[in-house]
C-alpha cells in the first residue's frame, strides 16, 4: 500500500508537502507516502478516520499522530483503556494500542483535507482487506461524516433509509456489526465545544461495550 499512487492529485499533494514542509518541522523527513492503518491485529474495536493531515501523519507517517487531532483522540483512547499512552508522537514512541485498530478512509493527506469521492473509493479496499484479517471487530467508529459515507458503502451499500451520520449515531450491519458515529476530533469541533470529551469517551465506551470488552 505504501508505494501506492492511484490518485495523482493526492501523490503530488503528500509529495509536495514533504518536500515543502512546515517551518516548525523543516529538519524532519517527512514520510510523505501512504498511511496504512495501525493498532491490535486482534482488536474488536476499528477506529475509521477521515485521512492523513498533511503535517500530521504524512509528516510522521503514522496515522492520527502527530498533530491537535491526535491529542485528543488519543487522550480519550488512553482514559478509556484502548491506548497505554495518552500521546501519539512519532513511530517508535512505545506507543501501543489494545483491542483497537485505527485506519483512514483515505490514505494519503488530500489538498485542504477534502478527498474527493474517487479517491475514497479507491482507498476503500485497504479498509476492506483490514477487516476481513480482524474478523474480530464488533464496532466500527466513524470519526465524521465522510468516514461513517465511507463505511456505509464499504459494509452495507445497500442499506435503505440511508442511515444518516451523526454522533452517538447507531446502525447495526449486516456482518453482526455495529456503527457507532464520533464527531471528528478536529480543532473545529473540539475549540468550539461541538465535541467535548465527555461525548468523545461515551462513544469510546459504548464500543467497548459493543465488542464485549472488559474495563
Amino acid at each position: 500500500m505504501e508505494v501506492c499512487r492511484r490518485c495523482p492529485r493526492l501523490v503530488e499533494w503528500r509529495e509536495r508537502v514533504a518536500r515543502e514542509k512546515r517551518a516548525a518541522f523543516r529538519d524532519e523527513e517527512y514520510w510523505g507516502r501512504p498511511i496504512s492503518g495501525f493498532g491490535d491485529p486482534a482488536a474488536r474495536v476499528y477506529v475509521l478516520g477521515l485521512a492523513p493531515a498533511a503535517h500530521g501523519g504524512n509528516r510522521t507517517g503514522r496515522i492520527f499522530t502527530g498533530d491537535r487531532s491526535a491529542d485528543w483522540l488519543f487522550a480519550a483512547l488512553h482514559r478509556t483503556g484502548f491506548a497505554n499512552q495518552p500521546q501519539s508522537v512519532r513511530r517508535g514512541d512505545g506507543l501501543r494500542l489494545e483491542g483497537a485498530w485505527l485506519a483512514a478512509a483515505v490514505r494519503c493527506a488530500p489538498p485542504a483535507n477534502k478527498p474527493l469521492p474517487a479517491e475514497r473509493d479507491n482507498c476503500l479496499p485497504y479498509a476492506a482487506e483490514e477487516l476481513e484479517l480482524m474478523p474480530t471487530v464488533k464496532a466500527i467508529v466513524c470519526l465524521g461524516g465522510f468516514a461513517w459515507d465511507a463505511a456505509l458503502r464499504l459494509l452495507d451499500p445497500a442499506a435503505r433509509p440511508r442511515p444518516r451520520f451523526g454522533h452517538a449515531a447507531e446502525h447495526a450491519l449486516p456482518q453482526g456489526r455495529l456503527l457507532l458515529g464520533c464527531y471528528h476530533p478536529s480543532q473545529q469541533n473540539t475549540f468550539t465545544g461541538r465535541l467535548t470529551v465527555e461525548m468523545t469517551d461515551a462513544v469510546l465506551e459504548r464500543a467497548r461495550a459493543v465488542a464485549g470488552l472488559p474495563r
